[in-house]
């Protein structure tokens, strides 16, 4: 269906609409999709690409392609590769007479790609980091104009340096997620468990997240910090954390300050993601009936990611053989939840656990320890 060129009026909705969406996200991806629907809206195109430079593997790729999955080329090649080389933008009316254009996507996807308009972005310093890719013009013309050009470098060059900004709070981020796995692991080596542990608990708790409604990006900020849920024993003496036998009443005190001291490891720091692993690591021995430690809480005052991940880490504890005690069958571990179901457990979280069962038993098999006491 054929549209026609937006007006003026139009064009200025769309600009101011978009970079306050824009300058608003802290997610890549969001940020990505953003511009590609900018994109393709300003030009009146068919579809908006948005390709990005993969250093590390010589690589260009596009996450946001409308219509099509991830799609990945060896940098420098194709019409977008050129256009990045060089800098300049690229106007093509007709796809299929100009060597650059590269047409195994269209025969993998069934796409005709008539006409391409081609722009690079930049940072703040000048230097292309990626590129917008229209494809198809929808009027009656069949083809992208200079009009096209002007509006589409206009949106790149705010897009541009937006993106940078994202993606250094992207980096920073990835980067404590990184830190955050990495000493998760740490703390259950040190108390003699695996570190595929850390990696189920935290996928338990994403899913039963989910199940409970929260939104995905709490869900996945619960995933993020629930690997540290145990750091604070990396502060509990070997004789006592890996005793064989049953602890003394004094140890028995001595190991539940680990939900203090990782409380107080990370409590400091101005940063979300640590933040939300203060809490994990201080409330996931609280239990509902206010009788679990370190502080009494009972109910609703026990935060949601401690709820959840009690659930988690008791489920994984009781599934998994270790050297020192065999798994608990399936049956037996249902029961307990069953008895403990607002006692211990919060009862919706006790809910999205039997709801999720088979994605949470997919998770044990797919993330299993290739031998009982596997310390990798």
């Amino acid at each position: 269906m054929l549209k026609s060129e937006l007006s003026s009026d139009q064009l200025l909705t769309i600009i101011f609409d978009y970079m306050a969406k824009i300058s608003s996200e802290k997610s890549l991806d969001r940020v990505l999709v953003r511009m590609a629907d900018m994109g393709r809206e300003m030009i009146v195109a068919d579809r908006c690409a948005v390709w990005l430079i993969d250093e590390s593997k010589r690589e260009l790729y596009t996450t946001v392609a409308h219509g099509v999955q991830e799609i990945r080329i060896p940098i420098g090649s194709g019409v977008v590769g050129h256009a990045i080389a060089t800098g300049e933008p690229i106007i093509i009316d007709d796809a299929y007479a100009d060597p650059r254009h590269n047409a195994d996507n269209d025969r993998l996807t069934g796409y005709a790609t008539k006409s391409i308009i081609t722009i690079p972005f930049r940072n703040n310093d000048g230097s292309v980091i990626g590129a917008y890719q229209a494809v198809n013009k929808l009027t009656e013309a069949g083809i992208f104009s200079e009009r096209d050009l002007e509006l589409l470098s206009l949106a790149a060059s705010y897009a541009g340096m937006s993106l940078e900004s994202v993606m250094l709070h992207q980096e920073i981020v990835d980067t404590q997620r990184e830190i955050i796995s990495t000493m998760g692991e740490i703390g259950e080596l040190h108390s003699r468990e695996t570190a595929n542990h850390v990696r189920r608990v935290a996928e338990y708790s994403y899913v039963l997240a989910l199940r409970l409604g929260l939104p995905e990006q709490e869900a996945d900020k619960l995933r993020t910090v629930s690997p540290m849920h145990d750091i604070g024993k990396i502060a509990i003496p070997d004789s006592v954390l890996n005793k064989p036998g049953r602890l003394t009443a004094e140890e028995y005190e001595l190991m539940k300050s680990h939900t203090k001291i990782g409380h107080q490891l990370l409590r400091g720091s101005r940063r979300e993601l640590l933040l939300a692993a203060s809490i994990v690591a201080e409330q996931h021995h609280e239990k509902w009936d206010g009788s679990g430690y370190p502080n009494g809480l009972k109910g609703e005052r026990i935060h949601v990611y401690g709820r959840i991940t009690a659930v988690a880490d008791v489920f994984d504890a009781l599934s998994v053989e270790r050297v020192y005690k065999p798994a608990w069958p399936l049956h037996r571990i249902e029961q307990l939840f069953r008895e403990e179901r607002g006692r211990h457990f919060d009862p919706a979280v006790v809910d999205a656990f039997f709801d999720s069962l088979p994605q949470l038993l997919e998770i044990r098999h797919r993330l299993a320890d290739d031998e009982p006491g596997d310390r990798r």
